[in-house]
């Protein structure tokens, strides 16, 4: 099984903004919510190792599942611009899901993750739809 490596970099009420590295060389962004204790549809997930799986949804289609996040469930790796904290009134395009991007910009007056669509096709490409070990490094601020 493959490992990938989610290193978390900076976080903010915007975001918490980080790099997700294949153990074979493929790289790009990623933007999740702030660390808000683990708690379900605000925060990011904790720190640690985890399986990831291919599963179907509704929204995404044929979509990353990160498996077995404690006190969690549907955590998916999909594409979006925005993981603000909505308490403090930013915009939101996940409820504790990983983001994946090219780069990070403004969009409006917020911090964003861009060429989202692009990355996770690169993305899904490169590791051919298989499963893989997901490690999250820092970010429990």
């Amino acid at each position: 099984m493959r490992n990938v490596y989610l290193i978390r970099t900076t976080t903010s009420d915007m975001g918490t903004e980080g790099i997700l590295i294949t153990s074979d060389g493929f790289n790009c962004k990623t933007f999740e919510l702030p660390w808000r204790d683990n708690r379900s549809n605000i925060s990011c997930i904790p720190s640690g190792t985890y399986n990831v799986e291919v599963r179907w949804s509704q929204k995404y289609k044929k979509v990353y599942w990160v498996r077995k996040v404690p006190s969690r469930t549907y955590i998916l790796i999909h594409s979006g611009n925005f993981a603000g904290d909505k308490a403090f009134g930013f915009k939101t395009h996940v409820a504790g899901c990983i983001l994946l991007g090219k780069r990070f910009g403004t969009l409006g007056d917020q911090r964003a993750i861009l060429n989202s669509r692009v990355a996770v096709r690169a993305f899904a490409s490169h590791m051919a739809w298989r499963p893989f070990k997901l490690q999250v490094i820092g970010g429990d601020f």
